[in-house]
């Protein structure tokens, strides 16, 4: 079945190669990046294919985008935020604007995109949302606070949204590759100006990625056709990682968080008022329960 897919942050890696999976697969594509993106078209793609400027950090180019949509294809059946921008630094030496600037294209750049969006799907009562994030997204890496913590809340944002709009028919999916071989992840990491006490926390992590390419293992493509796989699904996942180290690393971190709230469970347990039950046998907790 053709679907029509928008696809914010089109230019290049990933969102390049969601572009040439979703046109080779039948479907009518969006492409839209902060500088229109340069698309390579086969014979026969180019009545399918519209391409265009945006400005994810715009609350007003995000609607006209998805108006664009609309205007030219009648409607709209996925979006897909692939937009990225890593800063690298200490916290406390990374310029103001430079953390500001991640957290409003990596996190709010989406938002603006997800809820123009939502205005189609929910009239269609149909539609998927599928974000782009990483297993930075739940881990702490020295060096990348700007970019990881935009990503941390690009999840929680992603999980509750789905929530929201599941009973409208409508579904949404925060996708969590590991490193991919792709022209941005493989450009080495500008040593950025540090005070010397953080050489051994964000200096190590920017000479690591830069000596050992095993970092960036995975094929953009091989994750682009599993992405437009996950849109078909009926029951999508809220959560995909992609790549062995994501695989790897996502059972490891949540491991050691469970580890460190049960060495500190009794401390935890203290602080209640006295005199209260337990409270996993509330009719609060059958509420909340995930």
């Amino acid at each position: 079945m053709t679907k029509t897919l928008l696809i914010a942050g089109a230019a290049g890696g990933l969102g390049q190669q969601l572009v040439a999976a979703a046109l080779a697969a039948g479907h009518n594509v969006l492409a839209a990046d902060l500088e229109p993106p340069v698309v390579a078209m086969s014979s026969g793609h180019d009545a399918r294919l519209r391409v265009r400027a945006l400005d994810v950090t715009s609350g007003d180019s995000a609607r006209a985008a998805v108006q664009w949509a609309v205007d030219e294809f009648g409607g709209l059946d996925v979006l897909i935020n692939s937009v990225g921008r890593r800063p690298v630094g200490s916290i406390e030496d990374m310029p103001d604007e430079a953390f500001r600037a991640s957290m409003d294209v990596n996190f709010f750049g989406v938002v603006n995109m997800v809820r123009a969006a939502l205005s189609v799907m929910r009239a269609q009562r149909s539609g998927h949302i599928v974000n782009v994030s990483t297993i930075g997204g739940r881990r702490a890496q020295p060096g990348l606070a700007a970019y990881q913590s935009a990503k941390w809340a690009l999840g929680g944002f992603t999980e509750i949204l789905a929530r929201e709009v599941q009973p409208l028919g409508v579904r949404a999916t925060l996708v969590e590759p590991g490193g991919i071989r792709t022209p941005w992840a493989a450009t080495p990491i500008p040593m950025p100006e540090l005070h010397d006490e953080y050489d051994t926390t964000v200096g190590t992590f920017v000479r690591t990625y830069n000596e050992n390419p095993d970092v960036q293992r995975g094929d953009p493509l091989k994750m682009a056709q599993v992405i437009l796989r996950v849109v078909t699904e009926p029951n999508p996942p809220v959560r995909l990682l992609l790549g062995s180290d994501a695989a790897w690393l996502a059972p490891l971190i949540a491991h050691a968080r469970a580890a460190e709230d049960a060495v500190w469970r009794d401390v935890s347990l203290s602080t209640d008022l006295d005199g209260l039950g337990d409270f996993a046998h509330t009719p609060v907790a059958r509420l909340v329960r995930p």
